[in-house]
């Protein structure tokens, strides 16, 4: 079956036949050697990249859109009975007060508390089941900026460490523009916080958020751009999704050019701002001592970031990994959703926000029951 060959894409980016994989952590001097990386870098780590051999540009969507009306490769999902979460509505509404305590305390001021979701999900005659199929169910019933997909079998290769990662994530973490050729090399990263069913719906304390969490996005760049040159070139923009609207804000910076270089770019650029701001929180380091302390499942890709890297153009693409389905060797489908907490929080409508992240996507990833 040729989707057990292994296949990527992403962005008007499209490949098969993955060929190479690196520890960007170990190697991140790989990117710069050259070829097309598709990138899943999971919260926790580690950050990989798989080189594909044969790689096809397309217009921005047009594969996930002519895919998206051929359902040939139909998805066969769990039940949406069978899906059971990490933190249940109690366990979730008293982390979030507990966060709120820690802001009382002056610890944090703001964190993003976040929940797995997963269901059981078996291959079929021994393969695993077929990314592209929900990618494609996606596409039609949720299309996202940032929708893609990176496959690599367990079965594809021994030097290769299988991926089974499906986004339709509406998040831009960073791309990379002009580190070849003589201008200058740009950063652009453009953080969501804030989320309604409708416009009417967004809040004083979303608005808060959001620039909290832009001015948090903005002292990340700040760590490798020419001082002077990182701003706030869009705030508080109103993003509507289907079921859903968020806030979004667009930072740029003009990389330094001893960053931008460097052999090991990669691992500079995800040590300034690795893990996103946006799913993470501010002050970051406090924020993730916390995240470690309340939440009880991994989250893996989600809120990691997923994207290519086209070393011999010098330009990337990579999104916040949310609204982001990932399957797993113990043959479970993991989703993940959360909600960004401040002392304006509700327990209850923090809550409310992580089921309507959610509500559409598995109910596109689920079989009748």
């Amino acid at each position: 079956m040729d989707n057990q060959q292994g296949y990527a894409r992403f962005a008007g980016v499209e490949a098969r036949r993955p060929v190479e994989m690196v520890d960007l952590a170990r190697d991140p001097q790989a990117l710069r050697r050259g070829g097309t990386w598709f990138v899943v870098a999971e919260f926790e780590g580690p950050a990989r990249a798989w080189r594909f051999a044969d790689v096809t540009r397309v217009a921005a969507d047009a594969s996930d859109v002519a895919r998206a009306d051929d359902l040939s490769a139909a998805w066969r999902g769990p039940t949406t009975q069978s899906w059971s979460t990490s933190l249940d509505r109690d366990a979730y509404v008293d982390a979030v007060r507990r966060v709120r305590e820690h802001v009382r305390a002056g610890t944090v001021y703001q964190a993003n508390i976040c929940r797995v979701l997963d269901a059981p999900l078996r291959r079929v005659e021994g393969h695993e089941p077929d990314p592209r199929a929900l990618a494609d169910r996606l596409a039609a019933g949720n299309p996202a900026p940032y929708q893609g997909v990176v496959h690599v079998p367990g079965a594809a290769a021994p030097t290769l460490d299988p991926v089974w990662v499906v986004t339709a994530s509406p998040e831009l973490y960073l791309r990379v523009e002009g580190l070849v050729g003589p201008g200058p090399a740009t950063l652009t990263s453009a953080p969501i916080k804030g989320t309604a069913r409708t416009v009417e719906g967004l809040t004083a304390k979303d608005e808060a958020e959001n620039v909290m969490i832009t001015d948090l996005v903005r002292n990340d760049l700040q760590r490798v751009c020419v001082p002077g040159t990182v701003a706030v070139t869009t705030l508080l923009d109103v993003e509507e999704h289907p079921g859903l609207v968020h806030l979004v804000s667009t930072v740029t910076g003009e990389l330094r050019p001893q960053v931008a270089a460097a052999d090991d770019l990669w691992a500079r650029l995800l040590t300034a701002t690795f893990p996103p701001a946006s799913v993470s929180g501010a002050p970051k380091s406090s924020a993730l001592r916390i995240i470690d302390e309340l939440e009880t499942a991994p989250r893996g890709p989600y809120c990691g970031a997923v994207g290519w890297v086209d070393a011999d153009a010098g330009t990337a693409e990579l999104a916040v990994g949310i609204r982001t389905f990932w399957w797993s060797q113990d043959e479970r489908l993991r989703f993940g959703t959360g909600a960004g907490i401040t002392w304006g929080s509700d327990p209850v409508r923090e809550w409310e926000e992580t089921e309507l992240k959610a509500a559409r996507l598995i109910a596109l990833a689920s079989a009748a029951d």
